[in-house]
């Protein structure tokens, strides 16, 4: 049903102070989209501090800071990658989609012509997006289920001996214990450029056929 603006503004004005009456403050949560001087500076920088929530979320948590965070944690390096796409042979296409959407679509869709022409795209996306309808390869998994993908080929990278023992390491005996289902003592591998795989395979990896 339309409302008017003053309408809506009382009913999120009763609402929160509802919030802040019954010391509930941590209950507003405030997310917004691209920046613009009242969004940032007064809706996400000012009002949520001033109410007393924690709560509050800005465009970046789930783009550009969320990008710089995977090479800032696993390589040290937080900020933008580009991708060798000129020289790619393999390239796995998981949860996105680069000809249309990320970043350095114009370079992508230059680039991935000749990728398929020297190589193989695999796309593991639960719907038909234009990378999936050019890719060599259709994963198409359940909505939330990469992870149990992920676990999958890890597990059988390791059991089958697959893994890259000039980064990783490898057993001290020159013998692979990654066996579905066994525990593996953790000094029995020499770790090199990685930290606790063995620990990760018994916890998580290990029964993830």
């Amino acid at each position: 049903v339309p409302i008017r603006w003053d309408e809506a503004l009382d009913t999120l004005a009763d609402k929160m102070v509802e919030l802040r009456k019954n010391n509930e403050p941590e209950k507003l949560m405030y997310m917004r989209g691209r920046y613009s001087p009242a969004s940032t500076d007064l809706l996400y920088g000012t009002l949520p501090k001033i109410f007393g929530t924690p709560n509050y979320y800005s465009h970046s948590a789930i783009c550009a800071e969320a990008e710089k965070m995977g090479p800032g944690y696993t390589q040290g390096f937080f900020g933008y990658r580009d991708y060798d796409l000129a020289k790619t042979k393999c390239l796995v296409v998981w949860g996105c989609d680069p000809l249309s959407s990320n970043r350095q679509v114009p370079n992508a869709i230059a680039k991935f012509s000749d990728i398929l022409d020297r190589g193989t795209v695999i796309a593991v996306d639960p719907r038909m997006s234009a990378s999936v309808a050019k890719a060599n390869e259709w994963l198409p998994i359940k909505p939330g289920e990469d992870g149990a993908l992920a676990a999958g080929i890890a597990h059988v990278l390791l059991t089958e001996g697959l893994w890259s023992k000039e980064f990783v390491g490898s057993f001290k005996d020159g013998k692979n214990l990654f066996k579905t289902g066994a525990t593996v003592d953790e000094t029995a591998f020499a770790e090199k450029q990685t930290h606790g795989i063995v620990k990760f395979w018994n916890i998580e990896l290990k029964d993830r056929t």
